[in-house]
């Protein structure tokens, strides 16, 4: 039997540690590097339903996280409205998260190494990785080290700002069980506060080119005083996501012979709303699959016609979400109102939370249920004390799969 590629992870956060985790289980020599391994990042850390379903292991585990049942939407103009998820969003610390995923390569027997790469020298099948503790030797490398990695540039197109988000937050000792969701006018992002075990992730984010990280911070702090959060004495996060465009997660190479992306360092983030959890882990397992199958070039066709199609079409309507008008009002104000008015909206947003409806589908899905959400939308203005008969469900078949 020949022997099995010896691969080099540079990064240890969700993606290059699940990626440890599948191709070390399958035989590869795995050495994964990182100078901090288990971290935390300004980020909510809430895992979907979809997210839990596709690795159960994260539900089941006896690690610390938070379930959150409710969600409060409040849009530029101030209008609020509440409602209970029916599939709750696991909340954990950064922290906890990479520590159990970690955890799981260790198991799996990939070696983990706590240390800074320096350079990647050479090409497929002769990589020299040179760390801080002394250089090793890989067939393939994989870059999973986030958005701002050093080595992006070595490989493709580094991002363009027009492709960043900016964000900032605090971790707020504070006790709730609301995940809340607030918008503000003229900003194409928004201010979260995500309640962990023992304290809130409070942030804000924002596109690169719009508001400056100063000026995000600004309107993080004198918002979180208005919802009468303390902030005073904790600690500042400041980070870069990819919010790519659709021409880019299009044109833009995240693998090549003998290397590959994943996770933020190859853009996989959801442009509207900066979630990339899911996509970080989705697209370690893909190349790992694609990797043990002998087919390491199969690997971008794999992301293509798993989740990268929802990508672009999220990265299409995302100005038009945060910018665009719909009835006559902005889009956002009209999804906050049709939340709290229509049972059947209410239900797509649930579904929006759980990450079971996508954005490929979301066009047609809202204009078979507009008829039904403006009819129950009426009935909410004209009888606002009356409760809302909830209209029957879409037909399983119609609903989008897990």
């Amino acid at each position: 039997m020949a022997s099995l590629c010896p691969i080099a992870i540079v990064g240890g956060g969700p993606a290059g540690a699940l990626t440890a985790a599948h191709l070390s289980r399958a035989g590869h020599p795995v050495v994964l590097f990182d100078e901090k391994l288990a971290w935390e990042k300004p980020c909510g850390g809430g895992l979907t339903y979809k997210a839990l379903q596709a690795w159960p292991f994260l539900a089941d585990c006896n690690a610390e996280r938070n379930w959150v049942h409710q969600c409060e939407l409040i849009s530029p103009g101030g209008r609020r409205v509440s409602f209970h998820l029916d599939r709750p969003v696991a909340t954990f610390s950064r922290y906890v998260l990479n520590g159990l995923l970690l955890d799981e390569a260790r198991r799996a027997g990939a070696c983990v190494v706590k240390s800074r790469v320096l350079a990647i020298e050479g090409n497929a099948g002769s990589w020299r990785i040179q760390t801080q503790g002394g250089p090793h030797s890989a067939a393939f490398v994989v870059i999973a080290a986030g958005a701002r990695n050093p080595f992006r540039k070595q490989f493709t197109q580094p991002f363009s700002p027009q492709d960043l988000m900016a964000t900032a937050g605090y971790y707020i000792p504070a006790a709730s069980s609301v995940m809340r969701i607030q918008f503000f006018p003229d900003l194409h992002g928004y201010l979260w506060t995500f309640p962990r075990t023992d304290h809130l992730s409070a942030g804000i984010c924002g596109k690169l080119t719009g508001m400056s990280t100063a000026q995000l911070r600004r309107q993080l702090e004198e918002s979180l005083r208005a919802l009468g959060l303390e902030f005073a004495g904790t600690r500042f996060y400041s980070h870069l996501l990819p919010a790519l465009r659709a021409n880019t997660l299009r044109h833009t190479a995240f693998s090549g012979p003998g290397w590959a992306m994943v996770g933020d360092a190859a853009g996989f983030v959801d442009p509207i709303t900066g979630e990339g959890l899911y996509y970080a882990m989705r697209s370690g397992e893909l190349l790992a699959e694609a990797v043990i199958a002998g087919q390491s070039a199969s690997y971008a066709a794999r992301v293509r016609q798993d989740f990268l199609p929802d990508l672009e079409a999220a990265a299409r309507v995302a100005d038009r979400f945060y910018s665009g008008r719909w009835m006559g009002q902005p889009v956002i104000e009209r999804m906050v109102q049709f939340t709290g008015s229509s049972p059947s909206f209410c239900g797509l947003m649930r579904d929006m939370f759980a990450g079971t409806q996508g954005y490929a589908d979301l066009r047609s899905r809202l204009y078979r249920s507009l008829p039904r959400m403006l009819a129950e939308s009426l009935a909410s203005a004209l009888w606002p004390q009356a409760k809302t008969r909830p209209m029957p469900a879409e037909p399983a078949s119609q609903r989008r799969a897990v």
